[in-house]
């Protein structure tokens, strides 16, 4: 059975979130697992603004779409934390992620005998974009 890490903020819901979980959830294949990681507020934090949906409401999200198997807090922006408890075989990253970030995430996935895949980040399937519409 394959497992597949990928974590998002998912303050607002769109389709490259949807995207991502699917080709996730399709690489796990039919018997594999794709778990979720959920930023926390201060997760998120770290890097970007404090989110608008709850914790557990988007947490509750999550578990509410077809293609997770199961959600799980993320504590950290790095999702370095929890890979190395969960040992996935595939770490989901994104293009929108650091260079380095992305490498250091490879050496740990490595180390457990997994592998990194960077999807392409579309800056038109932001949630930031989206707020930014909103807004205007």
């Amino acid at each position: 059975m394959k497992i597949v890490y990928s974590y998002y903020v998912l303050d607002i819901v769109h389709r490259g979130h949807l995207k991502m979980m699917e080709n996730a959830k399709a690489i796990a294949g039919k018997d594999g697992k794709l778990i979720v990681g959920i930023l926390t507020d201060e997760a998120v934090m770290e890097k970007k603004s404090r989110p608008i949906l709850s914790f557990d409401e988007r947490f509750d999200l999550a578990n509410a779409l077809k293609y997770v198997d199961l959600v799980v807090t993320q504590e950290t922006y790095s999702p370095l934390p929890n890979v190395k408890k969960i040992k996935p075989d595939i770490l989901m990253e994104s293009s929108s992620h650091t260079e380095e970030a992305i490498e250091e995430a490879r050496e740990v996935m490595e180390k457990i005998g997994g592998k990194v895949i960077v999807i392409p980040y579309f800056p038109s399937q932001s949630s930031a974009n989206i707020k930014n519409q909103i807004k205007k």
